[in-house]
């Protein structure tokens, strides 16, 4: 298995976690982190990753071992990914993944063996999944009511979607039956398509037939440039709207002349430097992007580098309190991380303030989320 701390081969999961031997303590923190950095998904992982170059390397005097796998989008290769993360790293902390069905997948193993786990795509909670999982992106409801409320504000009565075929477009179809219906906008057609998909033509056609006054696009990554570019390039002159799984630079040059005057839910992070001094989210957004973008070029920033970031700056705060009560490596210590996960209030970060609650397991509020356009190639704040 290549292991490099950033990427790794996988293999099938097995189907249940064997008897876990006793813990032993640590001098080390161990954090597990599976992350997609390989196939249609690859641009939200990369950034996951690359992030992690800028995070704390100790925190409370203790070191923190970081192992980072790829999983490929996959939830078959996720979960082996975590099950290993269980029984071989013994694993104090598992992060992941990239996109919302192998992030189900990651917490499922985490719920069962009892270990602090941060999603980093929005996924949905259930119980079963509530106890250790929580999520770093922000929720669906929030982003999807800023979107609404621009739709409203701008008279649309009618929406077309078009999203994909997994458990990420359904989260964005339910939220607007929820949010959106009871505002009175009316959505007209629903088109799918997979994660893999190189075409949507014959989806984007229906949409463009039945003319809405505007589209939503539940997508993620590059492949939300996929729709964008069909819609225009068959005359869709009305507004289109996407969702945070979007928001990046690789999205804009995708798409290119196509992105021009694109509606986007996003974090915070996107755009600090217009944020008030007293937001709690700049400080740490503006640290973010000038380490990121100070390595990896000119306008490479992206929310998906935040999400993981934020994560070791809640670690920041959460483990120095479990410190006080139990040592790593053992599941005392991970007990005592969810209790401080519980604890711990404004945990401020670039992608928002954080607040987890026993029913509240993304812990964020409006602070966590901006409108913008594209003008010129760039992001800029929609009006």
């Amino acid at each position: 298995m290549k292991r490099l701390y950033l990427s790794a081969a996988v293999v099938a999961a097995s189907l249940a976690l064997p008897a876990l031997p006793a813990l032993a303590q640590s001098n080390e923190i161990t954090i597990g982190i599976t992350v997609t950095t390989t196939g249609p998904a690859a641009a939200l992982g990369i950034p996951e990753r690359n992030s992690l170059e800028f995070v704390a390397k100790k925190i409370g005097g203790v070191p923190l071992k970081v192992i980072v796998l790829d999983d490929g989008g996959d939830p078959t290769n996720a979960t082996t990914n975590a099950r290993r993360f269980v029984t071989e790293s013994k694993a104090d902390i598992i992060m992941g993944s990239s996109t919302t069905p192998p992030s189900i997948a990651v917490s499922n193993v985490a719920n069962e063996a009892g270990i602090p786990h941060f999603g980093l795509a929005p996924f949905p909670i259930t119980p079963q999944r509530a106890k250790w999982s929580v999520s770093m992106p922000q929720p669906i409801p929030i982003m999807g009511k800023v979107l609404y409320q621009h739709m409203k504000a701008h008279n649309i009565k009618t929406v077309g979607y078009i999203g994909y075929s997994d458990s990420y477009g359904d989260l964005w179809v339910n939220d607007f039956k929820k949010q959106a219906a009871p505002m009175g906008l009316t959505m007209t057609d629903e088109e799918r398509f997979a994660r893999p998909d190189t075409s949507v033509a014959g989806q984007v056609l229906k949409l463009v037939a039945a003319n809405p006054d505007a589209i939503l696009i539940g997508a993620s990554g590059t492949a939300a440039a996929l729709p964008q570019t069909a819609l225009r390039e068959r005359g869709y002159k009305g507004l289109i709207y996407q969702t945070h799984g979007a928001a990046s630079m690789d999205f804009i040059r995708i798409a290119g002349k196509a992105a021009e005057g694109v509606l986007m839910a996003s974090g915070p992070v996107m755009d600090p430097e217009d944020q008030p001094d007293s937001a709690l989210t700049k400080k740490p957004g503006l640290a973010l992007n000038k380490a990121y973008e100070g390595k990896y070029g000119p306008h490479t920033r992206s929310q998906f580098a935040g999400h993981s970031y934020d994560a070791f700056l809640v670690l920041e705060r959460i483990i120095p309190v479990a410190l006080k009560k139990a040592k790593p490596g053992t599941q005392a210590f991970r007990e005592a991380l969810r209790q401080a996960l519980l604890s711990e209030h404004n945990i401020a970060a670039s992608q928002g303030v954080y607040n987890f609650t026993e029913k509240d397991r993304y812990g964020l509020d409006d602070r966590s989320r901006i409108l913008l356009t594209v003008k010129d190639g760039k992001y800029v704040l929609a009006k």
